[in-house]
């Protein structure tokens, strides 16, 4: 920029008025900045962007690559829960089975228990009935001792005679 152009530019910032609710604190702040040429600030910034712009586009490209390394991680911790989950399930299958092995074999048990039981009772019955049997065979036997016992007595009892 030239003298002049400056000149003018501060001539254009004295004669801005300013409204009553304009107020700022900023006022007459450029008025009081020192006139900086758009070429040196031009240079100025392309230097601090060639300065800084590198290490800021391999910032970017190592964040990419930890964003892409923490979306392979996170698909990994996911697969890795999923397998987590099913050997916790395998487990409580497992845990299922014995379970009903071990209630199996109580069952089996409890059935041959059952079978044992209706066994010694069929035994049981069969013998009272023997055993009832006997005792009917002898209470007949004695029943039938005592007739014939009776009936010993009475043909040995004397008869009176007949008279003929």
């Amino acid at each position: 920029m030239s003298g002049a152009e400056d000149e003018e530019e501060k001539a254009a910032v004295r004669g801005r008025t300013l409204d009553a609710g304009d107020a700022s604190p900023d006022e007459g702040v450029e008025a009081d900045l020192p006139i900086i040429d758009e070429r040196a600030v031009e240079q100025l910034t392309k230097g601090l962007i060639s300065h800084y712009l590198p290490d800021l586009q391999r910032s970017k490209s190592a964040l990419q690559e930890l964003t892409q390394n923490q979306v392979v991680l996170l698909e990994t911790l996911e697969q890795e829960i999923t397998k987590f989950k099913e050997c916790n399930s395998i487990l409580d299958i497992n845990a299922l089975f014995s379970e009903a092995k071990h209630y199996h074999s109580k069952l089996v048990n409890i059935r041959n228990e059952m079978m044992m039981l209706h066994e010694k009772t069929s035994k049981l019955k069969k013998r009272a009935l023997r055993l009832q049997q006997k005792k009917q065979k002898e209470e007949l036997e004695r029943e039938q001792q005592r007739e014939k016992e009776l009936e010993r007595e009475k043909q040995l009892t004397a008869k009176p005679a007949r008279r003929t």
